[in-house]
């Protein structure tokens, strides 16, 4: 038995937040070996929901691995399709709620979602006054300075034929 469980709901949102990734930690002929665990659990550590990539045949030894690294871990099992499996295992500090659930709205951006909110806190030219704070809406094909400018990623596709036509 697992030592986290997730609600059906939870475990939704982090196959769809794990169809992206990309296999982090691969399990060879050796199988789990202490070294192969040591890997995971830093992986863990540092991205909370990760894949793992098991190249044996045996189905049920794929099992028998993902509910042993689920069990020492303590990690939740997410996703086992094939010879993927998807593991979840929160920061200490974040255990309720999944991160991939959670919104950002302070600031921080998480990288290739859209549209979010940022929050630009500007200083003022004049010493005695406060900075100003502003939250803007960033789409997906744009981008924030360093200055706090919203600007387009990519330069917008203009047709062939409009420009010949001009």
């Amino acid at each position: 038995m697992p030592a986290l469980t997730l609600t059906p709901a939870q475990r939704a949102d982090l196959r769809s937040a794990a169809h992206a990734l990309n296999p982090v930690v691969l399990i060879g002929a050796d199988g789990l070996t202490p070294a192969v665990l040591k890997e995971i659990d830093g992986a863990l550590k540092a991205h909370e929901l990760i894949k793992v990539r098991v190249f044996g045949d045996e189905r049920d030894a794929r099992v028998a691995i993902y509910e042993s690294i689920c069990d020492q871990l303590g990690a939740a099992p997410v996703q086992h399709i094939g010879k993927l499996l998807v593991l979840y295992r929160p920061t200490p500090d974040e255990k309720e709620v999944p991160a991939r659930a959670r919104t950002s709205g302070t600031g921080a951006t998480v990288k290739g979602r859209a549209p979010r909110t940022v929050t630009v806190i500007k200083n003022s030219t004049n010493s005695g006054r406060r900075p100003t704070v502003k939250k803007v809406t960033v789409a997906g094909n744009e981008r924030m300075t360093a200055g706090g400018i919203v600007k387009r990623a990519k330069k917008r596709q203009t047709s062939v034929k409009r420009q010949r036509n001009d």
